[in-house]
């Protein structure tokens, strides 16, 4: 996965972003997630919730603790790479795989916070694999 958006530099994201800006974003969002995590018993499938709110709020530190050390757009080339290694889930039952929609819906979250063009999201989202199901070969 490494080195399919070395160019990121040239990525427009609508906006400079400055290191304290994209910490206090993230934040938010990992503030979200726990509140998310608090409510899962309210859901009709708790479990499935708390690990979909789990993995985001897990997500949103990874980011925050690489955008404590890096610059912006070498958090963003991150957080692109890892998006691309996600397996593809979308057309699977909405309860079947929660941690993998979870890293998902953060990572696309943190996508809109930083303006990263919709066309570069489509272009990662392209490089990702389905997810190997069982009995297949």
């Amino acid at each position: 996965m490494k080195g399919q958006f070395r160019d990121v530099g040239a990525v427009r994201v609508g906006m400079e972003i400055a290191p304290d800006v994209l910490l206090d974003g993230l934040k938010r969002y990992r503030r979200i997630a726990k509140q998310d995590l608090l409510a899962t018993s309210l859901s009709t499938h708790p479990e499935a919730a708390q690990i979909h709110a789990e993995a985001r709020r897990e997500l949103y530190s990874e980011l925050a603790e690489r955008a404590q050390t890096s610059p912006s757009d070498a958090v963003i080339l991150h957080a692109l790479e890892l998006y691309t290694a996600l397996p593809f889930v979308s057309g699977c039952a909405p309860l079947e795989h929660p941690r993998i929609q979870g890293r998902e819906q953060a990572l696309e979250n943190f996508f809109v916070m930083v303006g990263l063009e919709p066309k570069m999201r489509r272009e990662a989202r392209s490089k990702r694999k389905r997810l190997e199901t069982r009995g297949k070969a």
